[in-house]
């Protein structure tokens, strides 16, 4: 009886076909490390650039003369991750502070960044980002209907905080005809925001150190 032929490829052949895959695998690795090199400060420069005009959004013009970008403190926050808390300073004191709350709405999460002045007192609110139901839901969207623009002014005493809901529980924000959920979230998240304001203020602020003045005075 004949023997089949052989099939199994030469020794050489497997060799250089492992050798061709690394190779392949290399300078794949090697473009994706160059490309990320090459876009990584683009990317970053795009986010500080949005962020920086989410920012802008959440405070009244004039309000501060700093970088807030480059003020800003990671705070940490009941065992949760920091919260990046941006400080607006207008002749060296802290005026107030910039920072993102966010809520469970109808469509997922809402994120909302928003600005509170030394008083405790809201300075503007602005939707970030959202999943909410288009023409019902994302008109907290202050392109879309200036409702959010209510929240400026508006304080944990006014209204007081029992009254820091929507109307149809009870409280004294509007909401949208067919969307109750989102505008009761985004009120809970502002009114979270202030709460978190009041348990932090002094390390918002940067008074929860002595200055340079009181550290003088302290020395012996």
């Amino acid at each position: 009886m004949n023997k089949l032929p052989s099939i199994r490829p030469p020794i050489e052949a497997l060799w250089y076909q492992g050798a061709s895959l690394g190779a392949i695998a290399l300078t794949a690795s090697a473009a994706l490390a160059f490309a990320h090199q090459a876009t990584g400060p683009a990317i970053a420069e795009a986010a500080a650039r949005d962020t920086a005009a989410s920012l802008s959004q959440v405070l009244p013009q004039g309000f501060a003369d700093n970088n807030l970008l480059a003020d800003a403190i990671d705070l940490p926050v009941d065992g949760a991750s920091p919260l990046k808390v941006y400080r607006a300073r207008r002749a060296d004191t802290v005026q107030g502070v910039v920072f993102a709350v966010e809520a469970k709405g109808y469509g997922g999460t809402i994120q909302i960044m928003m600005g509170v002045d030394r008083e405790g007192r809201v300075l503007g609110a602005r939707v970030t980002r959202h999943t909410e139901t288009p023409g019902l839901g994302d008109k907290i969207e202050i392109a879309k209907n200036p409702w959010i623009g209510d929240f400026a002014g508006k304080s944990l005493g006014s209204p007081p905080v029992a009254r820091w809901a929507v109307k149809k529980d009870g409280g004294d924000f509007d909401q949208f005809a067919g969307a109750t959920i989102t505008p009761r979230a985004v009120v809970k998240a502002v009114r979270g925001g202030l709460e978190l304001f009041a348990n932090h203020r002094s390390a918002m602020l940067g008074e929860d150190k002595p200055t340079v003045a009181q550290q003088k005075e302290l020395a012996p």
